[in-house]
């Protein structure tokens, strides 16, 4: 196995990572990222088997526990009650106990939402140059989640911060101060659901935050702590891959002249996948082996970490003609994009329809739209999502 060196941080890999995932999948199935010490694969075989086999996942084995830093204590206080950080029983209780609530009908009924908040942020854009990020991107998700949730539509600004601050956890640039805003972020958006959720059982209404409340498995219902980090989790991880790939799938659409195919209905849902595929907000997921296990010729001992780069497996030629060229009418098939197996994505529905709405009627209201000037990538990998995208009419 061949180790590889690349900061995450470096600027021209912060604007183009595909040539290292390039590099990386000439190495083998299997490669060590010096830089973060671990175990990566951007092969699309092995990613989908690891997200499969159950001998891996995402909970750390309890003897590598390391113990929580005071300063970090309420966003990991956070963290402990959410479905994306278990694994079962709990993990099932918990996605069971969401999805009664979370339901496709639900979601499908948010259609109209998103089309009428399009079609209102699009009348807000200014004439001349604009931000397609802070003024249609960044809104659209966030205020969906809201009237979803039930939370006052007016608190978006400040549910965008929290999300903001929180999701910096995550990122290869970390530091003590982006630690000490996420924890803030995290006391204060629990401390605000929690008297939220208190009103909700008092006076129930038609929102999800009410649906949570009620939805019951096997004489079991959400505690007061699960329900808020299930809100804070639908939000930040809906709210954070939707911006950025509205971001990226408007770049990569005028960039290569294909936004026309948006114009026809029948078209949406495969160019949407191509754009979730080609360019997609997450680059990297981890797991743990549980056991030892072997993995397309690599051993994995317990408690070893493994790294699944999703935008380097999106782009396998084993899986994929042409895979670093965009090609929007290509044959939908799946991709890794919201991952795979037990952790995949409960809020993809919701951004497929977010996009499948809201792009075409960007594409239809502004005809002539065009970048005004190259866009530029943000540092925040291991997310991947554009700082600013200016257009003009």
């Amino acid at each position: 196995m061949q180790t590889l060196s690349q900061s995450p941080t470096d600027a021209d890999f912060v604007q183009n990572p595909y040539p290292f995932y390039e590099r990386a999948r000439a190495a083998g199935p299997f490669f060590r990222w010096a830089d973060y010490d671990l175990i990566c694969t951007v092969n699309a075989a092995a990613a989908h088997a690891i997200f499969r086999d159950r001998r891996f996942g995402r909970e750390v084995p309890p003897e590598l526990a390391q113990p929580i830093a005071p300063h970090t204590a309420a966003f990991y206080g956070v963290e402990a009650h959410s479905m994306l950080e278990l694994e079962p029983p709990r993990h099932t209780r918990l996605r069971g106990l969401v999805l009664r609530a979370f339901t496709s009908r639900r979601i499908a009924s948010l259609s109209g939402d998103i089309e009428s908040l399009s079609h209102s942020l699009i009348d807000a854009l200014p004439e001349g140059e604009f931000d397609l990020i802070a003024g249609f991107a960044q809104p659209l998700p966030v205020i969906i989640i809201a009237r979803l949730l039930g939370v006052p539509e007016a608190m978006a600004p400040q549910l965008l911060r929290w999300s903001n601050a929180m999701v910096g956890m995550y990122q290869a640039r970390r530091t003590r101060a982006m630690e000490d805003a996420a924890n803030d972020a995290a006391r204060d958006f629990g401390d605000f659901l929690r008297g939220y959720v208190e009103q909700r059982r008092a006076a129930p209404a038609d929102d999800l935050i009410t649906q949570l409340i009620a939805a019951e498995s096997e004489g079991e219902r959400l505690s007061t702590d699960e329900l808020i980090t299930t809100c804070i989790l639908l939000l930040n991880a809906g709210h954070e891959a939707t911006v950025h790939t509205l971001g990226n799938g408007v770049k990569t659409l005028l960039e290569t002249g294909t936004a026309d195919l948006l114009l026809s209905p029948d078209k949406v849902p495969a160019a949407v996948e191509e754009i979730l595929r080609f360019d997609p907000a997450l680059h990297m997921f981890t797991r743990y082996a549980y056991e030892t296990v072997e993995v397309m010729g690599q051993t994995f001992a317990r408690g070893q970490q493994i790294g699944l780069l999703l935008a380097g497996a999106n782009r396998d030629p084993a899986l994929w003609d042409r895979p670093d060229q965009f090609l929007p009418d290509r044959p939908e098939r799946p991709n890794l994009t919201f991952g795979a197996g037990l952790h995949f994505c409960v809020g993809a529905p919701l951004a497929r329809l977010e996009l499948q709405v809201a792009l075409p009627i960007l594409f239809r209201r502004l005809p002539g739209l065009r970048l005004a000037a190259a866009p530029r990538y943000a540092d925040v990998y291991h997310f991947h999502g554009l700082e600013r995208v200016l257009l003009t009419r």
